[in-house]
């Protein structure tokens, strides 16, 4: 989903052809195109960093003190509170008779048949499901913090769980109804961003690296000093793309350039990154886009900086009798690249909070991940899936295992966090002047 300024939402691809980019395509038209848009993203935001929240319990009861809306990161963990009176439901609770489950996502970002398993796994109980979708993370919000809305689950993205929790937006888990978050990577059972996992089940991951067609790029690009340099080399002028997202083409610039924080406030390292940015546009003149995921297959496209999961369904997007063989995706073998991933929460406003909690546990299941998966592109935070067992399995070619998000990624990799007001104008500035060419 790509970011746009001022929206603060995580990147996360997808369409459908058979699933995955409806949600970054419909991202691309929404900020940007709104006057002052960025100015009231950016309000907002300064007013939900001064919303203080409640004191209360954790799931395990243990008493948290008042707190007001943090910044979570690697280094600045976040445990955040349950405010008296939106405790965790109780254990063993029977599901809603004939209840409504309403779920929150993105489109083209579920497998419908998780869907009808789910309903067909709960069917004593008279359970249907209703998915509803939004195009943004704004529009997300707007919609849930009304009082008519009573959506049972949402999907967000990690960076947006602090206005949920602040808000009272959100319920805190019972884990009891989760048993099967032991399939999921550890690191999700305590992420920075929601310490204890109080509130978040971990729902999808990818990666933002490169992608390529080996027929149409002789250049062996993961053996080159710096791959992203390949993003300035003039041969490639007005054949490449970097991704339509301000977060991810600064950011990537940023590691370009050396440095290892692609969250930093400092103008000499945003400034720097601005003049290679411009640099960029003058030797190859890249398309800004979020299609790369069938430019690529297609041939309109030699290279591309690309989400994980696009390089994994540009498979169903080649011509026929063309190898998937072909495609190739590159992210740094040391893991210290853009890794992010997206969440499920319960709503506080949602009718049937048992069904909600035996949904995310039917998503956590591994047959209903591995489906998801297959559908999607985007791979689940399963422990069961590795590169081995995917390329195995036939689900991926072997020429395309580093699409492939490792465990460890989530501690050598680089997080795209939450900006404060100032620091994201910043960024909207030189993504700006960027687009303007």
């Amino acid at each position: 989903m790509p970011r746009t300024p001022g929206s603060q939402s995580d990147a996360n691809p997808r369409d459908n052809s058979k699933a995955a980019l409806t949600r970054r395509r419909l991202l691309q038209t929404s900020l940007l195109a709104v006057p002052g848009a960025m100015a009231l993203g950016a309000c907002a935001r300064a007013s939900d960093a001064t919303t203080a929240a409640a004191s209360g319990a954790s799931a395990s009861g243990a008493a948290i003190a008042p707190t007001t809306l943090q910044i979570a990161s690697p280094d600045n963990p976040v445990r955040w509170p349950i405010a008296p009176g939106n405790e965790p439901i109780a254990s063993g609770l029977k599901p809603e008779q004939n209840g409504v489950l309403r779920l929150y996502n993105y489109p083209d970002y579920l497998d419908p048949e998780a869907i009808k398993t789910f309903e067909k796994k709960y069917a004593d109980s008279g359970v249907k499901v209703e998915l509803s979708t939004f195009n943004d993370t704004q529009e997300a919000l707007t919609k849930i913090r009304n009082a008519g809305s009573a959506f049972d689950i949402y999907f967000p993205s990690y960076d947006s769980i602090g206005k949920l929790v602040t808000g009272g937006l959100i319920r805190p888990l019972q884990h009891s109804y989760i048993p099967n978050i032991a399939n999921v990577y550890p690191e999700f059972l305590d992420p920075f961003y929601d310490l204890g996992w109080q509130y978040t089940a971990p729902y999808a991951l990818y990666t933002t690296g490169i992608g390529w067609r080996t027929d149409r790029v002789s250049e062996d690009i993961p053996s080159l000093v710096n791959p992203y340099d390949v993003f300035w080399d003039a041969k490639y002028r007005e054949h490449i793309a970097v991704l339509d997202d301000y977060r991810e083409g600064i950011g990537m610039t940023l590691l370009r350039n050396g440095g290892t924080n692609v969250n930093t406030d400092d103008d000499a390292l945003l400034n720097a990154a601005r003049d290679a940015m411009l640099e960029m546009n003058a030797a190859t003149k890249p398309r800004v886009t979020i299609s790369g995921y069938t430019d690529i297959p297609e041939g309109r496209l030699d290279i591309s900086q690309a989400w994980s999961g696009d390089l994994i369904m540009a498979v169903n997007y080649l011509p026929e009798g063309v190898s998937p063989d072909i495609l190739r995706y590159w992210f740094p073998k040391d893991g210290k690249g853009l890794v992010n991933n997206d969440t499920m929460v319960t709503l506080k406003g949602g009718q049937s909070p048992v069904l909600a909690h035996l949904f995310i546990n039917h998503i956590l299941d591994q047959a209903t991940a591995m489906g998801n998966f297959m559908y999607t592109g985007y791979q689940p935070p399963q422990v069961s899936i590795t590169a081995e067992s995917l390329v195995s399995d036939g689900v991926i070619p072997a020429t395309l295992k580093e699409a492939v998000v490792l465990p460890g990624y989530f501690k050598t990799g680089y997080r795209t966090l939450e900006l404060p007001p100032e620091t994201d104008a910043k960024y909207a500035a030189i993504w700006q002047q960027f687009k303007a060419g």
